[in-house]
């Protein structure tokens, strides 16, 4: 490499750096990586609820964390979003930022979003305008008032209606939708709002078998474009996901137990022991 191309490099480097961390054009996935937790410790009472926990998360990459009850696993996500302040370690998105000195709004504004495992949507509302709220947008009073949709804003709406499989039901109120239509409506209002990394809480949690499946092929669609981080106790759904090619994390006492292939991990016997059962 030139001297040339060495100098510019650093430049655009230091460029990212100085610019606002509430920008999501901001965050730079130097070598890969889209999430970094290293040696994350966390006490409540006495109790570690993550115990040195050290995990990395690939950009594109669609990881399932599994584990028993108690193990960690929402802790962990707690910790990635700003939720809870851990006592010790280190939790960076993409190389540079450090989510433990952002607030939750401001995680949320440079990319990371999240899905808990009850939905939350505005039963009230249309499915319309669920999405049309998640927009990205500035929300002060005055703008909200003469705000109106652009054609590239709509065009984002039909793209992520798509996706979700509720075209059918885009003027319908969000409190009509069946339980596994109000997950999607959910993942489709973070997904309009283009997040980089999706952690995602026991998603297919009460669904159909159908509709377990079509959340499957959902989530396989957006890996590439995403990082995907799926907390999820359904073994039949991780192995769809996984397609035994894919990495599986098992955290128990707070820290990682067993990590590989989903037929390694079934077949580690402490895994067994602890989480699966013989």
């Amino acid at each position: 490499m030139t001297p040339e191309l060495m100098a510019a490099g650093a430049q655009r480097l230091a460029e990212y750096r100085a610019r606002s961390v509430a920008d999501p054009d901001a965050v730079y996935f130097g070598q890969g990586v889209a999430l970094y937790i290293e040696d994350v410790s966390v006490s409540f009472d006495g109790f570690k609820a993550l115990n040195k926990l050290s995990l990395t998360i690939a950009v594109g990459e669609l990881r399932c964390i599994i584990g028993p009850n108690g193990a960690g696993k929402t802790t962990m996500m707690d910790c990635v979003t700003g939720k809870t302040r851990p006592d010790a370690g280190k939790v960076h998105f993409g190389s540079h930022i450090d989510l433990l000195r952002l607030t939750e709004p401001q995680i949320a504004q440079i990319g990371v979003g999240r899905k808990f495992q009850k939905p939350t949507v505005y039963e009230q509302l249309t499915v319309f305008e669920n999405l049309e709220l998640a927009l990205k947008a500035d929300r002060r009073a005055r703008a909200a008032l003469f705000a109106r949709l652009s054609g590239a804003q709509r065009d984002r709406i039909a793209e992520v209606l798509a996706l979700i499989h509720l075209q059918g039901e885009v003027h319908r109120t969000a409190g009509l939708l069946s339980h596994g239509q109000k997950q999607w409506l959910e993942i489709g209002m973070l997904l309009i709002q283009d997040p980089k990394l999706l952690l995602l809480d026991e998603p297919v949690a009460g669904m159909t078998d159908e509709e377990t499946e079509r959340t499957a092929e959902l989530f396989l669609s957006l890996e590439g474009r995403h990082s995907l981080v799926v907390v999820e106790h359904d073994m039949s759904f991780v192995a769809r996901l996984t397609e035994g090619r894919k990495q599986v994390t098992v955290l128990h006492e707070g820290s990682v137990l067993a990590e590989g292939l989903l037929a390694e991990v079934q077949n580690n016997e402490k895994v067994v022991e602890v989480y699966l059962g013989r």
